[in-house]
């Protein structure tokens, strides 16, 4: 290959030391959190510092015809982050600067590599937060949280990342920047590309900064209540009655009795009551005591054994159980983490369909749900050998229950990811939600913006 044409050359002359060919480097690179690892190593790994970094990698990538995979911190759970044979990752991580913050016009200019949770910590500093939760918060980047439209505990009340993202400056496949979006509260020109681009997982370009819509941190007391309830059936109509009855809570979250049992362990607290579900849900603002109150009625009345606490501290104890899930389920072996939605009064049904799968195939499926929007994580629990890289990947007994599960979903009205986005693992279902002609229109839109395909190949859509 003449050096003109070699990518790594090409971009070792451009960018220096940003650009990183180890062996441990391009090892990290082929994998998420999903435990799915792409075949083969990338050509190399560019760190990014700025988006004139980002513009030359593109320029380059582009004119050799060479793929790019976008990278935050990796902590995605669909394989759309991973960068195999032939690619080159572009690591945003570093870029993570507060650009600006005006607290009057409650808004915020970020880098994409700022972590969640350290965004909020500076935002605090002036009384502000942005609001997407994920359970991820501490380890998930700002970017990254947009390119896959994520959710979290919040969102219920407060909404999600498609909710709270007023701009995004983009660089194309070809190199060149757009700025897109506004920084008003309103703005109808044009087509809205900020809302196309939130979700669609590097297909579109790099997302290279964000203008986020903040709030105000809210005022008043945080009340947290945990329900237990003989069965995941009886908490999941529990939920739909909290929802049916007017309430809005900021949190409310369901852990089955496998869920609740692992995290009980993991943490060294008295094991629960066996087959016993709980929901934990939290309160806020000013109203939050009263509105506390009238949702402990309606959990007892439904059956549950009701705990009330006024107390902050006590509140974040019975959510670090909730948020305690994912390390317990390392503990019963490897699991595949995954995310389908439901409208909220099918949640029972879909508990019900859950524990159909478990028994026709013989699997483990441990569940908890955002039962205040009907977002619930299965972990299908299983044992295989890892690969060289210590990577293990899901058996086809695994993907045959979740296909089983993916399309119980569907029939009850729901979608196939709610908030971790569709990446390698689920494109093969995407035509079955989105019908044909939906799905053929979204691939020619893939290719508007990047028309040699260099961007994220073979993620989202199968071809």
């Amino acid at each position: 290959m003449t050096p003109e044409r070699d990518p790594v050359a090409a971009l070792q002359a451009a960018l220096g030391d940003r650009v990183d060919t180890t062996p441990a480097s391009l090892a990290g690179a082929r994998a998420d959190k999903s435990g799915h690892a792409a075949s083969g190593l990338p050509l190399a790994v560019v760190h990014a510092r700025s988006v004139d970094d980002v513009q030359q990698t593109l320029r380059i990538a582009s004119a050799t015809a060479t793929p790019v995979v976008t990278r935050g911190a990796g902590t995605g759970l669909a394989g759309a982050a991973n960068a195999g044979t032939g690619e080159i990752a572009l690591s945003v991580r570093e870029m993570d600067r507060i650009l600006e913050v005006r607290p009057d016009d409650l808004l915020a200019v970020v880098e994409p590599g700022i972590l969640n949770a350290d965004l909020n910590a500076a935002l605090a500093e002036h009384g502000l937060w942005w609001a997407p939760d994920p359970a991820s918060r501490a380890i998930s980047t700002v970017g990254g949280n947009i390119a896959t439209g994520a959710g979290g505990l919040l969102c219920a009340k407060y909404g999600v990342v498609r909710d709270a993202v007023l701009g995004i400056d983009l660089v194309l496949a070809d190199g060149r920047l757009l700025r897109l979006g506004h920084r008003t509260v309103k703005g109808v020109t044009g087509l809205d590309l900020t809302s196309l681009v939130i979700g669609s997982e590097g297909t579109l370009g790099v997302i290279v900064g964000a203008t986020l819509k903040l709030r105000r941190l809210v005022p008043g007391e945080v009340c947290t209540i945990a329900a237990t309830f003989p069965d995941v059936r009886t908490a999941a109509e529990a939920s739909a009655a909290v929802t049916a009855s007017g309430a809005q809570p900021a949190i409310m979250e369901l852990m089955d009795a496998a869920s609740l049992a692992a995290v009980h362990a993991l943490l060294s607290l008295a094991p629960p009551t066996p087959g016993a579900a709980q929901l934990t849900i939290q309160t806020d603002g000013p109203a939050a005591p009263a509105e506390a109150d009238a949702i402990a009625d309606v959990l007892a009345a439904a059956g549950g054994t009701v705990a009330l606490s006024h107390d902050r501290a006590e509140g974040e104890r019975l959510l670090a159980i909730r948020r305690s899930m994912h390390p317990a389920m390392e503990t019963l072996g490897t699991a595949l983490i995954e995310d389908v939605s439901v409208p909220r009064s099918a949640l029972p049904a879909m508990f019900d369909e859950i524990a159909r799968v478990e028994r026709e195939h013989g699997v483990v499926i441990p569940t908890v749900a955002h039962a205040g929007d009907g977002n619930l994580h299965p972990n299908f629990i299983f044992t295989a050998p890892a690969d060289e890289f210590g990577v293990v990947e899901a058996p086809e007994y695994v993907w045959a229950a979740a296909d089983d599960l993916f399309r119980a979903a569907l029939r009850l009205g729901g979608t196939l990811t709610g908030e971790h986005g569709v990446g390698v693992l689920k494109r093969r279902w995407l035509a079955d939600e989105l019908g044909e002609d939906q799905w053929e229109l979204q691939r020619q839109i893939t290719r508007v913006f990047d028309p040699q395909g260099i961007l994220n190949p073979g993620k989202v859509f199968t071809t």
